[in-house]
Formats: structure tokens, sequence, C-alpha cells
């Protein structure tokens, strides 16, 4: 009997959401998608270290911007040399307000990769959808670099991404769950579930319209959220959660489906800055993940700092 994850394979790209690439050998993913929290946990493994410890002898400077950037690409080089597809490094979440920075990071990312022979088709930045954030990718875009918008919780975010021409949006399926599960007291499953019906949303009116901007939805807390969609553009998936998959036989079906969706009743959207800070303001649920998921960011990047910092007093 085909897995599960087979299955869903024939109508979804599966991404890896890991950075231990090690892993990725046994699920075969077409992408990958990293951010420090996900570096912290692989360097507490001890196959990882000697990595750290190469990057901190050769990358020339003490600067901990610069050895961070240069950690995130080496690992990204490790997983692309594993997949046949993307893998997305995370700008840091400290800028998350500041499309300067954001966009000069960015560049400098885009450049180590470059220097190792990989280009732009490879590698997507990954970046908060702040309305900073979702400005940056712009300009990014723009200039051919292309960008993954995470921490995506409002309809709002996603419809000023794909306004902005962003390449692809990760939706937090799990975080919007969480957040209702505790504020009601109450499990959900299916399309009942508050996190499946916002990636259903934002995938049907992406489609209605004509969007080319891809739809992956993240940060999954069961294999039914996963299996509610089925048929999404991208699924980005844990380890844990690609193994359920690889040991269920049970049959998969098609849950998203482009085709009907361009026939869907929809009104068309658009958010200027004000437009876009009021609605999500008007939405508790996404103004509290949004919020909470850039101090998590932010917490993971400072940890990451202060391994670098162990490196180089050591």
């Amino acid at each position: 009997m085909t897995s599960a994850l087979e299955q869903l394979k024939a109508f979804t790209t599966v991404v890896a959401d890991t950075g231990d690439f090690k892993q990725m050998r046994d699920y075969a993913p077409r992408d990958a998608t990293t951010n420090p929290t996900l570096i912290v946990k692989a360097l507490g493994k001890d196959d990882y270290l000697p990595l750290l410890t190469e990057v901190v002898s050769r990358a020339g400077s003490r600067d901990l911007e610069v050895l961070t950037d240069s950690l995130l690409v080496r690992f990204g080089r490790e997983i692309l040399s594993i997949i046949p597809g993307r893998v997305s490094t995370e700008v840091d979440a400290r800028l998350s307000f500041d499309v300067e920075a954001t966009v000069a990071r960015a560049k400098r990312i885009v450049e180590r990769y470059a220097q190792a022979g990989i280009g732009t088709d490879r590698v997507l930045i990954k970046i908060a959808a702040t309305w900073e954030g979702i400005r940056a990718a712009e300009r990014l875009e723009r200039d051919g670099i292309h960008c993954n918008l995470t921490l995506l919780f409002a309809f709002s975010q996603a419809v000023a991404c794909a306004d902005a021409g962003v390449t692809l949006i990760s939706p937090f399926v799990g975080r919007i769950y969480d957040w209702y599960r505790q504020r009601e007291q109450r499990d959900y499953s299916g399309d009942e579930d508050p996190g499946v019906a916002s990636v259903r949303r934002i995938f049907e009116y992406f489609k209605k319209f004509g969007y080319a901007t891809e739809v992956m939805g993240a940060s999954f807390r069961n294999i039914g959220q996963i299996r509610a969609l089925a048929g999404c553009d991208l699924l980005t998936i844990s380890p844990e959660l690609l193994q359920q998959l690889a040991h269920d036989d049970t049959p998969l079906a098609r849950c998203l489906d482009a085709e009907g969706a361009r026939s869907a009743s929809i009104d068309r959207e658009h958010f200027d800055e004000a437009g876009f800070r009021f609605a999500l303001n008007e939405d508790a649920m996404a103004t509290d993940k949004l919020a909470e998921g850039i101090r998590a960011f932010v917490a993971d990047a400072r940890r990451l700092d202060d391994l670098l910092g162990q490196r180089l007093v050591a």
C-alpha cells in the first residue's frame, strides 16, 4: 500500500521543515525551510558542531552578523546538496520593521550563496510578513531575489504579499490552531480547524484571482491538518510528522482544488498601509501570534549569537 506521504506528493510539493539535513534523505522532499530556531536545534547534536567550527574558522570576521549569515548559508548549501529544489534562509527577525536593513541583509545572504555557485532560483529569502517585511520583499522580488514571507496569520497579510508579487507565503496552521484552542478550550479537526480554514481561504482567493504567489501551509500539529490541506501548493512538514505520514497507508484525498477555486464567488480585496495595519489590529489572533513569533525568532537569533560568540572566545 502506498504511504500517505507518497500519496500527498502526487498533488502537493512536500517541504522539509528542519535544519537537520541528515533526516531529509529519509523523506525525499523537494524543498526545505530553515530558521534560527531549527539551526539552534540542529546544533544541539554533535554531528553538526563541526559545521559551526568550520564557519567560525573560515569566516575571517568576528562580526556576529557575518558569522550568522555564513552559518545559515553553510547549512543551506548542505541542504541543497540533498534536495532538488529550493531552501528558505531567514533574515534576522530583529530587522522585521526595517525595510532597508532587511533588503541589505537579504542581498548579502544571496551573495554568499552566489559565491558558492548557487543561483537565486534555488534560494528563498525568508522574511516576517510585517508591513515593512512585505515592502522589503517587493523590492527584492523586483531585483530577482525570491522571498518566502513567514509568520503569516491574517488574510490581510496574505493579500498584501500577493499584491507585492512575493514568490511564496507560509501561513502558520498550527499556531492559529493553538490560539483558538486555548481561547475556546476545545479541539478542532478537519475543515473546522481555524488554521486549516485560514489556508483554505487564502488558497481559494489566490487561485480565483490568478496570483502567482505560492501558498505553503506550515506549522502543523498533527497529520489531520496536513490531510485537510492536501492539494495546497506546498506543505512544509516537520520530520516527526513526515515519519507519521510515511508509516500511514490509509487513503489520502485531494482537499484543495485550484480549478474549483477559480469559479468561487469571492470579492477582491486590497490593503494600503493604513488598511493593512487596521485589519491586522482587528484580528486579535494574528496580532498576538505575529508579535509572539517575532519575539521567539529574535530569542533564537540571540541564542545563535551566543553559540557563535562562545566559539570566538574558545
